[in-house]
């Protein structure tokens, strides 16, 4: 087929453009602007127009577009006059994968994670809604098998349309609620319907919702008794979580935390339906960590630099946790945290969990509101963060290991010293790496 994806610079739709090109078919696209992902895709021979134009519109067999692409885009409406199918990812997603054997992994937090740890675990094709280190992608072929791991996501509720095979579900908090008109009924009925749609499921069973689900055959982790002696180390001054899961002995996997032992756990208990033990213990090994997840970017004598896509006062919390327990391995007596909220909406439905998820921080700059699209809205941040050692700035400059905070284009205050990491979804990932 002749397939063509508007908003193909998103990480969720490239992750269906390359999988698709992969398999054979031809694949082009078109985004507002050129990314690090779209160069990325016309790396690997996609054609790709930018910004959106009718003129890409030629004699293509299908149109995917991404759920932000609205009905008068010139693509759109092209493809419509000359009578080719235009479907939104979510419809899309019940024929890429309908043949597939779909692993696939649903929450509001931990799922990329999770998700690129059973990638490295077992065989198979994998759509990942980050880039994973151990294969430096979002998306691994497999043309021999037809297991996928998947990335499913519960943001436009098309987790419900990905074909499940295994559900894997790590939590399920309340989170993008607006595509849910704030209808919690309808949110937590998603999630059922996903969940009993697949013929096998693992699940976190102390999650609030998740727990009520007596009803429903699952593989069930209780992570407060069945993860035991949980131990940080430096492994090549890499950080590693060590831990005991039931009675199948111990396990070792990259990264901090508790959340991590609880990803790495389910992930570990899904493969089970695959996989020997012994070979899932050592596979697990394989993974290195995902970019933009406590991605250690800047290492230096006196200072390292991490960026992280937290952006939900629960991730940022955990990863707080996390750069703790790292600086006091590494022996740092400081911790500056830089946030660009994202979005509007999110910050103010969670702002009193945004104003205690820092706590640990010695230093918290907050920047601009990544709007997403969204209308401004009024946040006084100065006023609700005041009892942080808070700075207010414009954008952030990388020079090498130092990072400049500027204000009204001077430079007011320079970080080089301690543990500096980054938390957002926006722009702040390309400030941190000198990219802007």
């Amino acid at each position: 087929m002749k397939i063509h994806f508007i908003g193909i610079g998103g990480i969720g739709i490239s992750g269906l453009a390359q999988y698709m090109h992969f398999k054979g078919h031809t694949v082009s696209g078109s985004d507002i602007k050129d990314t690090i992902i779209t160069k990325k895709l016309r790396s690997l021979g996609i054609e790709i127009n930018v910004p959106h134009l009718r003129e890409a519109i030629i004699d293509q067999d299908l149109v995917v577009h991404s759920a932000i692409i609205r009905p008068d885009n010139p693509e759109v409406l092209a493809s419509n006059e000359k009578g080719i199918r235009v479907v939104a990812r979510r419809e899309a997603l019940l024929e890429i994968l309908d043949d597939r054997k779909v692993y696939a992994v649903a929450a509001a937090h931990g799922k990329s994670t999770t998700t690129a740890i059973l990638a490295a675990i077992m065989h198979g094709s994998a759509i990942i809604g980050a880039e994973s280190k151990e294969f430096g992608s979002n998306v691994r072929y497999d043309k021999d098998t037809d297991l996928m791991i998947f990335e499913a996501d519960e943001s436009d509720g098309s987790f419900i349309n990905s074909n499940p095979y295994c559900a894997i579900v790590i939590n399920a908090e309340p989170e993008h609620m607006e595509y849910y008109d704030y209808n919690y009924e309808l949110f937590y009925h998603t999630y059922r319907t996903f969940i009993e749609s697949a013929k096998h499921r693992v699940l976190n069973a102390e999650d609030p919702f998740l727990a009520q689900l007596s009803d429903i055959e699952a593989t069930r982790l209780y992570p407060s008794i069945d993860i035991k002696n949980i131990e940080y180390v430096l492994i090549d001054d890499e950080p590693h979580t060590k831990f005991e899961l039931k009675n199948m002995g111990a396990f070792c996997v990259w990264g901090f935390g508790e959340h991590i032992a609880v990803d790495a756990s389910l992930a570990v208990l899904a493969a089970l339906e695959e996989m020997e033990l012994e070979d899932i213990r050592t596979n697990l090994l394989n993974f290195k960590g995902i970019k933009k997840r406590f991605d250690i970017i800047n290492i230096e004598e006196e200072s390292i630099l991490i960026d992280d896509y937290g952006h939900h006062p629960t991730e940022i919390k955990a990863t707080m946790q996390s750069v703790t327990e790292y600086a006091r391995l590494k022996g740092f007596d400081k911790i500056t945290a830089i946030w660009q909220p994202h979005k509007y909406s999110r910050t103010i439905d969670n702002l009193e969990a945004f104003i205690n998820c820092f706590d640990g921080c010695d230093e918290l700059i907050i920047l601009p509101v990544w709007a997403a699209g969204e209308a401004a809205r009024h946040i006084d941040f100065k006023e609700k963060f005041a009892r942080y050692n808070l700075t207010m700035a414009d954008s952030i400059k990388r020079d090498e290991g130092k990072v400049d905070l500027v204000k009204e284009n001077h430079i007011i205050k320079t970080l080089d010293h301690g543990i500096i990491v980054g938390f957002g979804a926006g722009d702040i990932t390309y400030q941190l790496r000198g990219l802007l």
